[in-house]
């Protein structure tokens, strides 16, 4: 026991010593001040081009009967902040699961977390039609639970293990089959074209009520996992590491698990079942701070949302006045990625 105590210090100690606080801060404040530019730029820019300065006037000085000003407060400012909320959610979760399953490929649409949602979506839009938007996230819970569910069940019933690669076969299967449920719900009752949004993934539709009834709760998840962030980097060391040094790993995992339902349900009852975000950002996020997951969280929020900023800016700008689905977008850089990732940890898997 005192070897294995001496081991696990050791251990953790190296986490520590291999984090980076100074890029860490760099990369927050530095995120901090793109993602604010990002987000007026994206609201200046659209079908109708307004300029900074009515951007600056209608968020200090809101006049209602300025038509560019209920352009910006009505339609592109919850859309933009939407877009940054939901890169925060899917990067914040997509680093948690890396980290307590020690799994390089865990993100919510990989693992069938999405794809639930989606699938609970669909049932609330064909029997519950003109359901309030409090009771859509609640089903988006349901349905990223079930997916969840049923991708750890079916990978932890085949031989060897919870191994990445064979995780996201399972994700792969799962998700095919709950999609393939939802777009048969949505044909057999009509209401394909409410469904093909969120399959597509976009925040055109998002409002203020939407926002104020999600960020209570995604700041509680936030701060939720900020305070088992050293927990997080225990467990990322190994599960008997984390016992040696006295970590309550199923309790542990049980409220993560549970901040990781929220944070995907809030984000695809947004945005819709976008993959990728919680791949890609939790790697590049360790790659400049190191593994220290007090500053992977907050870093990987501010990316995250700043890469949906982004996304979402691209895609009204590509073809305007249409708009090209955000998951398109993102899925041009998170496949490559992906197949990268598989790549590397081929033998291992």
């Amino acid at each position: 026991m005192a070897i294995l105590k001496k081991y696990t210090q050791v251990d953790t100690e190296d986490v520590i010593y291999q984090s980076r606080p100074v890029i860490a801060s760099i990369i927050i404040m530095g995120g901090l001040f793109g993602l604010i530019v990002s987000i007026g730029i994206s609201v200046s820019f659209g079908a109708a081009d307004i300029d900074m300065g009515t951007v600056w006037s209608s968020i200090v000085q809101y006049n209602d009967e300025l038509t560019s000003h209920q352009i910006i407060q009505e339609i592109r400012l919850p859309r933009v902040l939407g877009a940054a909320l939901v890169g925060a959610c899917f990067a914040v979760s997509g680093s948690i699961m890396q980290g307590i399953t020690r799994n390089p490929l865990a993100d919510s649409g990989l693992l069938g977390l999405n794809a639930g949602a989606a699938f609970m979506l669909a049932i609330s839009f064909a029997f519950f039609p003109g359901m309030p938007y409090m009771y859509i996230i609640f089903f988006s819970f349901a349905g990223a639970a079930l997916g969840a569910g049923l991708v750890f069940g079916i990978g932890s019933m085949t031989r060897g293990g919870l191994k990445p690669v064979r995780l996201v076969l399972a994700g792969a299967a799962v998700s095919a089959l709950l999609i393939a449920l939802s777009e048969g719900i949505a044909i057999y009752y009509r209401i394909s074209q409410d469904l093909a949004f969120w399959h597509a993934g976009g925040v055109s539709g998002t409002k203020w009520e939407n926002l104020e009834m999600v960020a209570p709760l995604v700041i509680v998840a936030f701060l939720g996992a900020m305070s088992l962030s050293k927990s997080i980097t225990i467990i990322s060391l190994g599960e008997e590491i984390a016992i040696g040094l006295g970590q309550r790993t199923k309790k542990i995992k049980f409220f993560l698990a549970i901040i990781v339902l929220i944070l995907a349900g809030i984000g695809v009852s947004i945005v819709g079942a976008v993959g990728f975000v919680g791949l890609i950002i939790p790697h590049i996020t360790r790659f400049l701070v190191g593994h220290d997951y007090r500053w992977i969280i907050p870093c990987s929020a501010i990316l995250g949302g700043l890469l949906v900023v982004l996304a979402d800016f691209g895609a009204r700008m590509i073809n305007p006045p249409l708009e090209t689905p955000i998951g398109a977008l993102i899925a041009l850089l998170g496949v490559p990625f992906f197949l990268y990732l598989a790549r590397k940890g081929g033998e291992e898997i």
